[in-house]
């Protein structure tokens, strides 16, 4: 396994089957283009075998966090320990940005999860409820 920052929009769009929509060329360059946004694929045999993304999100009063954004591995390589390398190597990168901590939500019986990420070195945060508001023009148009 070989995990890869990505870095143009043809290896955005080159992992595509693991995202939960069909990705969009217009969309895979502005996040390229946004500061704090990081994209690492994990590769097997050199094929996208899994990602995780994460956001940096800066507060004047509080510096820099990261969020991990999302995480995904391709069914036949899950139970790999790619979900977990991904994940400390998204850690890694928000340590040298110098993020005070990383977080990610997760739903409350997501145990794959919560495993993945417990393996990784995460501990339990707050319990906090998310809301949200919903435009309608996000993946599913």
């Amino acid at each position: 396994m070989d995990i890869r920052r990505a870095t143009t929009v043809t290896e955005l769009l080159a992992a595509g089957h693991l995202y939960d929509a069909p990705p969009r060329e217009e969309w895979a360059a502005r996040f390229l283009a946004a500061d704090g946004h990081v994209l690492l694929v994990a590769y097997v045999d050199g094929a996208p075998a899994g990602f995780v993304s994460g956001i940096e999100m800066l507060h004047p009063d509080k510096g820099t966090e990261m969020c991990l954004y999302e995480l995904a591995v391709d069914a036949p390589f899950r139970r790999r320990g790619i979900g977990r390398a991904l994940t400390l190597a998204l850690v890694d990168i928000a340590r040298e940005r110098g993020c005070y901590d990383l977080w990610v939500g997760v739903e409350g019986d997501d145990e794959a999860a919560l495993a993945t990420y417990r393996s990784a070195g995460a501990g339990n945060g707050e319990r906090f409820t998310m809301l949200t508001w919903e435009f309608g023009n996000g993946a599913s148009q």
